[in-house]
């Protein structure tokens, strides 16, 4: 006895929604949306960490009870020592200290956490110090913005290789696009740039793309097999047959992120909502609405974004004789026969 088990959809197979007819507003908003995340990258400015700008980092635990933030911001304000941030990191009862850059070096750094401790005094379990010269930090950001642009060459240098160079272009501003917006999320929520973030930005860009290119495939594939279909009608063909595996991809990462987001402690916390909203959120929709309706106007499939399916050839019908009258019975049947000879 054989049991049929059946496959589950999550996307029909006949799935015929218009993806690409929504292109004359999705390029506008992403536009807006772009210089707007632009505008608050030079205005706002990024939050770095001391990863780049150099300085100390404290991470503190009560050991009597809840901290009380403000007692411990008024105490380290009369140290005299500049900026200083103090927030919870993880729970009431801890607390991260950022204090900038110092000047006199590395001995004036160490000096300022023996300050600190000293204000503090012993009812504070002092869990981990971070220590960054100027010389590091500034070393970390030039090595980060690189890395970056190193990978962004490598991708085009793939697709152009692997694809047409309208694909390679149109990948590249999804991807940039992705970037931007992430920078723009990063500027008004004002979360910790540090190392995590640029590993976000590198795994967003790694994740867009590889969305973009099992889309940009299909597209070729389909390219190849109709002929004289509209431009139009191909790409929504395309995204419709990979739309099942985007949701199922999509949701997954997405439900992944939101458990390290709410679990997952402050230590990742920037890294982990970078990714969430720049590869689960913008990620999606820029495969989706930018990636693969921008190659119409990059000149992908030109000459039949209006040109008709050829008519179908209607088959000859071979047209029968007349049937011919039968042959009359009786005692005329051999005189006919007789007529025909």
């Amino acid at each position: 006895m054989r049991l049929h088990l059946r496959l589950l959809r999550i996307v029909p197979d006949d799935t015929s929604f218009d993806f690409i007819r929504f292109r004359r507003i999705s390029f506008p908003i992403s536009a807006v949306l772009s210089i707007f995340a632009i505008t608050l990258y030079f205005v706002v400015g990024l939050n770095f960490g001391i990863d780049f700008i150099g300085g100390t980092r404290m991470e503190v635990q009560s050991k009597v009870g809840p901290i009380d933030i403000a007692k411990m911001r008024t105490t380290l304000a009369q140290l005299g020592l500049g900026d200083i941030q103090l927030k919870e990191f993880g729970g009431p009862d801890t607390a991260e200290i950022k204090i900038a850059q110092q000047p006199g070096g590395e001995q004036a750094q160490q000096a300022v956490v023996v300050k600190v401790r000293e204000a503090l005094g012993d009812t504070l379990d002092y869990r981990s110090t971070d220590v960054v010269g100027p010389r590091v930090s500034g070393e970390l950001l030039h090595w980060g913005i690189i890395g970056i642009f190193v990978a962004i060459g490598a991708i085009l240098l793939y697709l152009w290789f692997r694809f047409e160079w309208q694909f390679a272009l149109g990948a590249m501003i999804a991807n940039v696009h992705d970037i931007v917006l992430t920078l723009g999320f990063m500027s008004i929520t004002q979360i910790d740039f540090d190392l995590t973030s640029i590993a976000a930005l590198l795994t967003i860009l790694g994740y867009s793309l590889n969305d973009t290119v099992v889309i940009y495939d299909r597209i070729r594939e389909m390219l190849r097999r109709y002929k004289k279909l509209p431009m139009t009608e191909l790409l929504n063909k395309s995204i419709n047959a990979t739309l099942s595996r985007s949701v199922i991809t999509h949701v997954t990462v997405l439900l992944a992120l939101l458990a390290l987001l709410l679990f997952g402690g402050q230590a990742i916390h920037s890294f982990t909502a970078t990714m969430m909203f720049g590869a689960a959120l913008v990620g999606t929709y820029t495969s989706v609405f930018i990636a693969s309706p921008i190659l119409i106007y990059l000149g992908v499939g030109t000459g039949r974004q209006y040109a008709p399916d050829a008519p179908e050839e209607k088959a000859a019908v071979p047209q029968r004789e007349p049937a011919r009258a039968p042959a009359p019975a009786g005692p005329a049947a051999p005189a006919a026969a007789r007529a025909r000879r």
